[in-house]
């Protein structure tokens, strides 16, 4: 079905990047304390040429296919992406841009997908070129979410552990700002930005992965506009998931709606994820952004760790892909699936039963 593509890295990740996300520092720390990764030095780094690996795109769906909708969400399709690499995978964010699926991982590394008539095809792959620590591992660039300029494809990521955002020039051609700003110093080491959403209006939010879990409150930042300019005003607000999950990726949707991707961890290594809507309105200085589920997949859906979210705009519909972060196990799948968000929804099912006396 779709094409085989090339896909560039230089070498292989660590033992650590083959672990679940949660033991991979425990690990570092406690097991390999010489290897443990020193702080960044505020000074970003670049990178060496890669090596080409193949990968793979082959059509994919759950079990017993998928059901007519999920909540507000029809499916439309999906792909199992893969490589002869244990360390392929690892996607923590999505962005699609002019018929572009651009795919980052939390090491450093980026697969630029073209989707047309139903083949994918890979343009261009490769590793951030410069960012936060040396690359290649999740303990050294964590990079978790992704954001790009419609108008000229200019790109943006948010790093975890480091907490600074980048700006890099369309292609991810070159690293040309940073910014560590102060509202994101005391977000957690393995919490920060783990979403980054430009809005229709140039302004950007981002949400961290970890927040009062008795208040139900996550923090959450609003830029003026560029996140990575140190010029740009920044605004606190506080967001508000549905129960039991954490945010792990955010879109906009074209009247100014944030789409915020959970996730919830059923063991062993099954996932719940959810998709939540939050009004525009509600994205200002000092607010409570609640959000209202729109959809949730129980693990026999996707089952995986859904950690990226995008929309596009196709004959007046608005098209939903998520992707799937394997966690670096090469027996799981990266799965790039795509859903039609319906307005209306779904009719309640109401028990008929015999006539009251």
């Amino acid at each position: 079905m779709p094409e085989c593509a090339r896909y560039r890295r230089f070498r292989l990740r660590p033992l650590t990047r083959l672990l679940s996300s949660r033991r991979r520092a425990w690990l570092a720390a406690v097991l390999f304390p010489a290897l443990a990764v020193p702080a960044w030095s505020g000074e970003p780094r670049l990178e060496m040429p890669g090596r080409n690996l193949v990968v793979h795109a082959r059509g994919w769906a759950p079990a017993g296919g998928w059901p007519r909708r999920i909540g507000r969400l029809e499916p439309v399709g999906a792909v199992s992406l893969s490589a002869e690499d244990p360390a392929f995978g690892g996607f923590s964010a999505l962005a699609l841009w002019h018929g572009q699926a651009i795919l980052l991982s939390d090491g450093g590394t980026f697969v630029r997908l073209a989707i047309r008539g139903g083949m994918v095809r890979t343009l261009a792959t490769g590793t951030l070129p410069g960012g936060p620590g040396t690359g290649w591992s999740k303990l050294d660039r964590d990079s978790e979410s992704l954001a790009v300029d419609p108008a000229t494809g200019t790109l943006f990521v948010g790093f975890e552990r480091a907490n600074v955002v980048f700006r890099y020039a369309p292609g991810f051609a070159r690293w040309e700002a940073w910014r560590a700003p102060a509202a994101m110093r005391l977000w957690r080491d393995n919490s920060g930005a783990e979403s980054l959403v430009r809005l229709p209006d140039g302004r950007f939010v981002a949400l961290s992965e970890n927040g009062d879990w008795e208040k139900r409150e996550w923090p959450a930042l609003l830029f003026a506009g560029d996140p990575a300019d140190r010029a740009t005003r920044v605004a606190r607000f506080r967001y508000r998931p549905p129960r039991r999950v954490v945010p792990t990726d955010a879109t906009a949707l074209p009247n100014g709606d944030l789409l915020v991707l959970h996730r919830r961890w059923d063991k062993p290594l099954r996932f719940t994820a959810r998709v939540a809507r939050v009004p525009a309105a509600s994205l200002r200085a000092g607010a409570l952004a609640v959000a209202e589920e729109i959809a949730a997949f129980p693990p026999a859906l996707l089952g995986e760790n859904a950690e990226g979210i995008a929309v596009t705009r196709e004959g007046g519909a608005t098209m939903v892909w998520i992707v799937t972060d394997n966690d670096g196990y090469f027996w799981r799948k990266t799965i790039l699936a795509k859903f039609r968000l319906l307005d209306a929804p779904p009719p309640s099912r109401t028990r008929i039963g015999p006539p009251s006396r």
